[in-house]
């Protein structure tokens, strides 16, 4: 052996350490497919019953419908005002713009936001999901606020009740879907333009 040689150099060939194989990050272990399950479950769950879940249960920091959790309490804090000997004419008054906020959360501001007097229980009568008659049982709403006393407060509880329908009946049908279907069962046979 050669004295000048260090030790490695005397040595057998020596070889590096092999790293071991990273794990590879797809496919995930099928943990991950099993959260991933259950979002996706109670995401569809949140979306498809909002409404419900909206009404009945406030979820801070979920702001699904909170128009109609606000129009819920709204009302009924109308009601028991109402029931308490609130006067008739400021009752018929906040009744009738909160019903007026009501239908344009529903069905958006252009939809209702300038009708008034007969043409405002027509709309409410054609657009009621609950088929309250607006027409004849809805007078006090014109009237009241600008009137002598004469509105009963039975007449009044029984608009707060139609409201009430208003805001838990559930969301009308997109009328862009039926539209659409209108037109396509309109278009000629061969399916071209015309």
């Amino acid at each position: 052996m050669d004295p000048i040689l260090s030790p490695l150099q005397q040595a057998p060939q020596l070889r590096d350490i092999r790293d071991i194989s990273s794990i590879p990050w797809w496919p995930p272990a099928p943990g991950w497919w099993l959260i991933l399950g259950a979002v996706l479950l109670i995401g569809y769950a949140i979306w498809r019953w909002r409404t419900p879940l909206s009404l009945r249960v406030p979820i801070p920091g979920i702001t699904l419908g909170t128009w109609r959790w606000d129009a819920a309490a709204a009302l009924r804090d109308l009601r028991r005002r109402a029931q308490g000997g609130q006067d008739p004419k400021a009752t018929a008054s906040e009744l009738s713009e909160l019903l007026r906020r009501i239908a344009m959360a529903r069905l958006g501001r252009p939809a209702c936001a300038g009708l008034t007097g007969p043409a405002w229980l027509e709309w409410l009568q054609a657009q009621d999901p609950n088929g309250f008659a607006w027409r004849e049982r809805g007078q006090p709403l014109l009237v009241a606020p600008y009137a002598p006393p004469g509105v009963t407060a039975q007449d009044l509880m029984a608009l707060i009740e139609a409201a009430e329908g208003w805001v838990s009946a559930r969301e009308p049908k997109r009328r862009r879907w039926r539209r659409w279907r209108s037109r396509s069962a309109s278009a000629p046979a061969g399916g071209g333009h015309v």
